[in-house]
């Protein structure tokens, strides 16, 4: 990484994970409403998150968020349908969204099933806008948003090697990954890293190798995306289990 600036905590496994990401989850929320009224999450897709997503609609947690009061957007998603096995709004909507009281108008999914993918990209990019009343050159504040880590270094759907690396001004792109053969709708590195809070969820052995070298190589976001992702003036965390992380070296994680 470039920058120093940020945190590796290490626990026993993912169900410890998805614990201390329900905690964090759920403090960020307070904080938010305590000071502006409402709060602003982005989701991520992928199996890790899924287990969050299951853990915070659960007896356990479920009251513990005031659910009128937060507003869910995403990171990235798939161009399908919404009712698509492969859609990141369906995992989160049957893991989580659909056993919860939170408000059909605070769910802003992105409308990446439309052919015209780059108007997809300047629809959710318009609503953004809209929601944070954003000016000329400005970008959205989230509260808190949740990111995985795919095992070529890639996060949300900003892929090694992809045009969506190099975008400084939008908020939202199509991104067209080559070996994938596909499109996916993706926030840019600027939008996420003007967040007050960002969480990699990292989770497995397959990550091991690759956590290394984002966190300990140098420093190739062509190749590492995941390196881009430098709050300008937030926190960085990278929660991660165990065996995700048994390769590294360096002192700087604390095992929780």
């Amino acid at each position: 990484m470039a920058s120093d600036d940020y945190e590796i905590q290490i626990v026993a496994n993912l169900d410890e994970l998805s614990r201390r990401v329900a905690e964090e989850f759920i403090s960020r929320t307070r904080e938010a409403i305590q000071a502006k009224g409402f709060f602003t999450g982005v989701l991520s897709g992928g199996s890790t998150p899924k287990a969050l997503y299951t853990l915070l609609a659960s007896n356990r947690y479920l009251d513990q968020v005031s659910w009128l009061k937060i507003h869910v957007f995403w990171g990235d998603e798939r161009c399908v349908p919404p009712t698509h096995p492969e859609s990141n709004f369906r995992m989160a909507s049957d893991s989580l969204l659909s056993k919860v009281p939170i408000p059909k108008e605070n769910i802003h999914r992105m409308p990446a099933e439309q052919e015209d993918h780059d108007r997809a990209a300047q629809e959710y990019e318009h609503m953004l806008k809209t929601f944070f009343r954003l000016k000329t050159g400005e970008y959205p504040r989230f509260d808190l948003v949740l990111l995985g880590m795919g095992d070529d270094g890639h996060t949300a759907s900003l892929f090694p090697g992809t045009a969506a690396l190099k975008e400084t001004k939008r908020l939202v792109v199509a991104n067209y990954i080559e070996k994938l053969h596909t499109y996916r709708l993706t926030l840019t590195a600027p939008v996420i890293n003007y967040a007050s809070n960002i969480m990699f969820l990292i989770s497995g052995e397959p990550k091991a190798s690759i956590l290394k070298e984002v966190v300990e190589g140098a420093y190739e976001p062509s190749r590492l995306p995941t390196q881009l992702i430098q709050p300008v003036e937030g926190r960085l965390v990278f929660l991660v289990d165990r065996t995700a992380a048994s390769k590294l070296t360096k002192e700087n994680p604390r095992t929780l």
